[in-house]
């Protein structure tokens, strides 16, 4: 149930994000592209959805490829399963996000991408599952990912993605996630 619910408002608030784009003229766009993703971890599951706003540079053009990137605003919502043998036992929690990332990509913008980024999110709760524990709000969060933008201005992409406070306070084991993300490009 908490899963739907989830999953519902992720949906609607990426609406009312691709909404409020259609306020931006074409050429000085605040919003480049919305999306939501899922995320899978150890008993972990994640929604997600997010905005981005692209930097506009092209860095080590060549080929009809660069390096490029954007900012990351996100916000998601993470179930834990708590304990393997407890039944019934979750966790819920809320997690903000602003992350810049690095991508390599075709001149067009279109076809095969590689990225990473290294953000901070914020916590709604301490994260508290089983084995796996982090000891404050405040994470870093870091993820290499691939995907592919369509000629239609959808991407379908995949990362890896590591929630960690830096080891700046005690215990700090990481959380891991496998994420597919659905995006559309304005």
């Amino acid at each position: 149930m908490f899963l739907m619910k989830t999953v519902v408002k992720s949906l609607a608030a990426t609406a009312a994000l691709l909404i409020m784009q259609t306020s931006f003229a074409a050429d000085d766009k605040l919003i480049d592209s919305a999306y939501a993703e899922f995320a899978s971890g150890t008993r972990t599951q994640m929604l997600r959805a997010g905005v981005t706003s692209d930097w506009s540079q092209r860095w080590f053009q060549s080929n009809g490829t660069h390096l490029s990137g954007y900012w990351d605003a996100s916000a998601g919502a993470w179930r834990g399963n708590r304990y393997q043998n407890v039944q019934g036992a979750t966790q819920n929690l809320y997690d903000i996000g602003f992350t810049p990332v690095f991508r390599f990509e075709r001149d067009d913008k279109k076809g095969f991408y590689a990225e990473g980024g290294i953000g901070v999110h914020m916590l709604s709760k301490l994260y508290d599952n089983d084995d796996y524990r982090l000891s404050t709000h405040f994470q870093f969060g870091d993820h290499i990912g691939v995907g592919y933008v369509f000629d239609n201005k959808w991407e379908l992409g995949m990362k890896i993605q590591h929630f960690s406070n830096g080891g700046y306070k005690k215990p700090n084991t990481g959380v891991n996630f496998l994420n597919i993300k659905a995006s559309y490009h304005f």
